[in-house]
Protein backbone atom coordinates (compact mmCIF):
# COMPACT_ATOMS: atom_id res chain seq x y z
CA UNK A 1 0.00 0.00 0.00
CA UNK A 2 3.19 2.13 0.34
CA UNK A 3 4.51 2.13 -2.99
CA UNK A 4 1.01 2.68 -4.78
CA UNK A 5 0.89 6.19 -2.61
CA UNK A 6 4.73 6.71 -3.37
CA UNK A 7 3.83 5.69 -7.66
CA UNK A 8 0.88 8.50 -6.84
CA UNK A 9 3.04 11.13 -5.68
CA UNK A 10 5.47 10.80 -8.35
CA UNK A 11 2.57 10.92 -11.04
CA UNK A 12 1.27 13.90 -9.95
CA UNK A 13 4.81 15.86 -9.64
CA UNK A 14 5.26 15.02 -13.11
CA UNK A 15 1.87 16.10 -14.68
CA UNK A 16 2.62 19.39 -12.87
CA UNK A 17 4.31 22.32 -15.12
CA UNK A 18 7.67 23.15 -14.60
CA UNK A 19 7.07 26.79 -14.70
CA UNK A 20 3.55 28.21 -13.45
CA UNK A 21 3.85 30.77 -15.67
CA UNK A 22 3.93 29.02 -18.82
CA UNK A 23 0.31 28.63 -18.29
CA UNK A 24 -0.67 32.52 -18.20
CA UNK A 25 -1.74 34.20 -21.34
CA UNK A 26 0.28 36.14 -23.63
CA UNK A 27 -0.92 39.06 -22.62
CA UNK A 28 -0.21 38.70 -19.25
CA UNK A 29 3.30 37.62 -19.89
CA UNK A 30 4.07 40.72 -22.59
CA UNK A 31 2.87 43.00 -19.88
CA UNK A 32 5.16 41.79 -16.75
CA UNK A 33 7.91 41.91 -18.67
CA UNK A 34 7.22 45.51 -20.15
CA UNK A 35 6.24 46.97 -16.63
CA UNK A 36 9.48 45.12 -14.92
CA UNK A 37 11.52 46.63 -17.64
CA UNK A 38 10.36 50.32 -17.17
CA UNK A 39 10.88 49.94 -13.48
CA UNK A 40 14.16 48.88 -13.36
CA UNK A 41 15.03 51.21 -16.23
CA UNK A 42 13.33 53.85 -14.78
CA UNK A 43 15.55 53.43 -11.55
CA UNK A 44 19.01 53.42 -13.63
CA UNK A 45 17.74 56.18 -15.63
CA UNK A 46 17.06 58.20 -11.92
CA UNK A 47 19.91 57.25 -10.04
CA UNK A 48 22.49 58.17 -13.37
CA UNK A 49 20.35 61.26 -13.60
CA UNK A 50 21.13 62.27 -9.94
CA UNK A 51 24.63 61.75 -10.34
CA UNK A 52 24.98 64.06 -13.64
CA UNK A 53 22.63 66.63 -11.77
CA UNK A 54 25.34 66.55 -8.69
CA UNK A 55 28.31 66.67 -10.91
CA UNK A 56 27.01 69.78 -12.18
CA UNK A 57 26.13 71.74 -9.85
CA UNK A 58 29.77 70.94 -8.07
CA UNK A 59 31.59 72.06 -11.10
CA UNK A 60 29.08 75.23 -11.47
CA UNK A 61 29.86 76.22 -7.77
CA UNK A 62 33.39 75.65 -8.69
CA UNK A 63 33.30 77.67 -11.45
CA UNK A 64 34.40 75.21 -13.80
CA UNK A 65 31.25 75.77 -16.32
CA UNK A 66 28.20 77.93 -16.22
CA UNK A 67 24.79 77.12 -16.66
CA UNK A 68 22.65 78.86 -19.23
CA UNK A 69 19.14 79.09 -17.64
CA UNK A 70 16.98 78.82 -21.36
CA UNK A 71 19.20 75.78 -22.57
CA UNK A 72 18.47 73.97 -19.87
CA UNK A 73 14.81 74.38 -19.85
CA UNK A 74 14.81 73.45 -23.47
CA UNK A 75 16.23 70.08 -22.36
CA UNK A 76 14.08 69.51 -19.77
CA UNK A 77 10.80 70.35 -22.23
CA UNK A 78 12.61 68.12 -24.56
CA UNK A 79 12.92 65.29 -22.02
CA UNK A 80 9.17 65.44 -20.93
CA UNK A 81 8.22 65.47 -24.83
CA UNK A 82 9.48 61.98 -24.99
CA UNK A 83 8.21 60.57 -22.04
CA UNK A 84 5.17 61.73 -23.25
CA UNK A 85 5.20 59.89 -26.65
CA UNK A 86 6.41 56.99 -24.88
CA UNK A 87 3.42 56.68 -22.59
CA UNK A 88 1.29 57.35 -25.70
CA UNK A 89 3.02 54.80 -27.77
CA UNK A 90 2.39 52.30 -24.68
CA UNK A 91 -0.77 53.71 -24.29
CA UNK A 92 -1.89 52.95 -28.56
CA UNK A 93 -0.05 49.27 -28.24
CA UNK A 94 -1.82 48.54 -25.49
CA UNK A 95 -5.36 49.45 -27.11
CA UNK A 96 -4.47 46.73 -30.06
CA UNK A 97 -5.22 44.14 -28.14
CA UNK A 98 -8.41 41.78 -27.48
CA UNK A 99 -10.45 42.81 -24.48
CA UNK A 100 -9.12 39.64 -22.57
CA UNK A 101 -5.78 40.03 -23.81
CA UNK A 102 -5.54 43.62 -23.15
CA UNK A 103 -6.39 43.37 -19.42
CA UNK A 104 -4.34 41.00 -18.83
CA UNK A 105 -1.67 43.22 -20.46
CA UNK A 106 -2.68 45.61 -17.87
CA UNK A 107 -2.79 43.32 -14.75
CA UNK A 108 0.99 41.99 -15.71
CA UNK A 109 2.33 45.22 -16.40
CA UNK A 110 0.70 46.22 -12.77
CA UNK A 111 2.25 43.14 -11.69
CA UNK A 112 5.57 43.61 -13.41
CA UNK A 113 5.71 47.40 -12.00
CA UNK A 114 5.29 45.31 -8.33
CA UNK A 115 8.01 42.86 -8.94
CA UNK A 116 10.51 45.65 -10.31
Amino acid sequence: MNSTSISTTTAQTASEPLLPYLEMGTGFLIGLSIGYVIKKSFKILLFLLGIGIITVFVLESKGVITLNEEHLQNTVSQGTDVFKYFVTFLKDRLEHFEVSSGLSAVAGFFVGIKMG
